[in-house]
């Protein structure tokens, strides 16, 4: 019904409400949001790229980044590791592993004991992913020395064109495969660990424990604290959330990615030059605090506004909850029966409203998030380099000009 009264609606209303209302539809499907953010990200980077090594480089790490979080979390979580840990659970604990940890903890489910050693494995083998991610920037950095025979980020950057360092890019290439070989230890140490645990968790007290650690911190770590016990088992925990009972991306797996990755991003940043290192230093915190929570603060806060000025009160809950296009169908034809009024023109109304809801933090998203960072820290470190340029040659021509000094003056300055 919802998509009928979509086609009733006028350009460009209808065109927005398409697009929300596929989004909503494909939240479970990778393909439709992997397009979706990593055309978000990339397009502004691609606009503000400074040179064919920066495009490549940027080009590879949206792709492959978003490939990890909208592909890998559920061929690995569900795919693979949930047939291969919970094999030999019974059937009844087999359809509970897709339930958080959290929840099974207040339930006080019989089952936990063989329940959450499984989905403590599970969630280990998915530090595949953080890993990855701070794997990533070291790929980069040896792609683009391969690639375009660069390891000098003021080349790369087109800040200026000198001769590359044999030494620097050694040290570079050397770093990197230090780096992907540790983070390749790290995770055969999570597998090792996550065997150990689905295999004699159910029968071992400590195992049991570290189980809980893993998936619930916040409920183990403070159970008379609230707020702690809530902010740690959202931000901290690694255990998949669920979606349609099949294991998905959660939001402490989320953080995970970029408090981990962030490592890598720094790491990388820095064996190519104080200029690299500082773009990161500048754009990174912002970037990852709206990845981790600052698109929800900012989707919260819009809505609460709405609230505060009477906006949106039809399509606004009481917890601020937003219904999807399907349910406005539904909503639609209530306030039709109510009002004695078409159900078109109540869709019409509750359109407007979803669509300025979830359109505008949309294009925050788009225009800040993506093309004013993106810019502005191009600007900012040419404009680092820059100051730094001269600031160098200030202190080599007074070196030269101590130098050209009489040798009497020379000893009396001493």
């Amino acid at each position: 019904m919802h998509v009928t009264l979509i086609n009733t609606l006028a350009q460009p209303l209808k065109t927005a409400a398409k697009f929300i209302n596929h989004q909503e539809q494909a939240s479970g499907l990778s393909t439709s949001r992997f397009i979706q953010d990593t055309g978000t990200c990339l397009l502004p980077k691609a606009v503000f790229s400074r040179s064919a090594a920066d495009l490549a480089e940027n080009s590879f790490l949206e792709l492959t980044e978003s490939g990890l979080v909208y592909f890998v979390p559920a061929l690995i979580g569900e795919k693979i590791s949930r047939k291969i840990f919970s094999k030999k659970l019974e059937k009844s604990a087999k359809e509970l592993v897709s339930v958080q940890a959290v929840k099974l903890l207040e339930q006080k489910n019989p089952l936990n004991k063989q329940i959450l050693p499984v989905k403590a494995a599970i969630a280990l083998s998915a530090m595949f992913i953080p890993l990855t991610e701070f794997t990533l920037n070291y790929f980069k950095n040896i792609f683009t020395l391969k690639t375009f025979k660069k390891a000098d980020f003021n080349n790369i950057a087109a800040l200026e064109n000198k001769k590359e360092d044999k030494e620097l890019q050694k040290k570079v290439e050397k770093s990197a495969q230090k780096h992907i070989l540790g983070a390749a230890s790290v995770f055969a140490g999570c597998l090792g660990l996550g065997t150990l645990i689905a295999k004699k968790g159910n029968t071992s007290k400590i195992l049991q424990n570290l189980s809980e650690l893993i998936l619930a911190p916040g409920s183990k770590l403070f159970k008379n604290n609230e707020k702690a016990k809530n902010f740690f088992n959202k931000y901290l925990s690694i255990d998949f959330a669920q979606q349609d009972g099949k294991l998905v991306l959660s939001k402490g797996q989320l953080t995970s990615c970029v408090l981990i990755g962030g490592a890598g991003y720094f790491g990388a940043s820095k064996d190519r030059g104080k200029q690299n290192f500082l773009e990161t230093l500048f754009r990174f915190p912002v970037v990852g605090f709206y990845i981790i929570t600052g698109s929800e603060l900012f989707e919260k806060g819009f809505k609460k506004l709405l609230v505060k000025a009477g906006k949106c009160k039809e399509t606004i809950g009481k917890n601020l909850q937003v219904p999807s296009f399907e349910e406005l169908g539904d909503l639609a034809k209530t306030y039709a029966q109510k009002n004695g009024t078409k159900a078109a023109d109540e869709f019409k109304k509750l359109a407007k409203q979803k669509t300025l809801i979830s359109g505008v933090p949309f294009l925050f998203s788009i225009g800040f998030m993506g093309f004013f960072v993106a810019g502005i820290s191009n600007v900012f470190t040419k404009y680092r380099f820059e100051k730094a340029k001269q600031s160098n040659t200030g202190k080599n021509r007074i070196i030269q000009e101590k130098q050209q000094l009489p040798p009497a003056f020379k000893s009396f300055m001493q």
